[in-house]
């Protein structure tokens, strides 16, 4: 038994190209149908919802460091991005009320920087406490003062919005943090 189509014997050639649709006969009449869309695969942004559970914690410094390491950042700024990310979720926790028991965290990666937004509802007061940016707007400012867990971040910025208190900690992809 020969399984060959008696069209395609001695035929050696073949060809493709890309399309915008596809078109099929179906039940005799012909149906289009779009190529799906092209998609990032490389994600950029995301936000987590959290219970105040240090290993919740954890797992932010997790997603901190791994958008760190895909950044190219060496071991050491990975490090101590992770370790900062966890001791402000922590320092966090510790503003949850019964009425607003979740803590709201987005990472972000940008060209130039990955940002790391913590939040939470029913406070004016930073997710961070002050007396910690204190400590790094002293360190910042040259006086000495250590910076302690926030040895990895190189921008602390704090803001209201709507009755949610906003802590934003930035880390600079590479050697040059820009001036403010």
């Amino acid at each position: 038994m020969n399984a060959t189509a008696p069209f395609a014997k001695g035929s050696t050639t073949c060809a493709s190209a890309w399309t915008v649709s596809t078109i099929a006969r179906i039940a005799g009449k012909p149906a289009k149908s779009p190529s799906p869309a092209a998609v990032a695969i490389e994600l950029h942004s995301f936000r987590l919802l959290l219970d105040a559970d240090v290993r919740l914690a954890a797992a932010v410094g997790g997603a901190a460091r791994y958008l760190a390491d895909s950044a190219g950042m060496e071991t050491e700024a990975s490090s101590q991005l992770q370790s900062s990310v966890v001791a402000a979720c922590r320092e966090a926790f510790e503003d949850l009320t019964g009425d607003a028991p979740h803590l709201s965290v987005t990472l972000t990666r940008f060209t130039d920087r990955i940002e790391v937004a913590v939040s939470h509802r029913g406070g004016t007061l930073p997710a961070v406490g002050l007396d910690t940016i204190a400590g790094f707007a002293g360190r910042v400012a040259g006086s000495g003062i250590s910076s302690g867990v926030f040895g990895g971040i190189d921008r602390v910025q704090f803001e209201t919005r709507g009755g949610e208190a906003v802590t934003r900690l930035t880390k600079y992809i590479g050697e040059v943090t820009p001036r403010i």
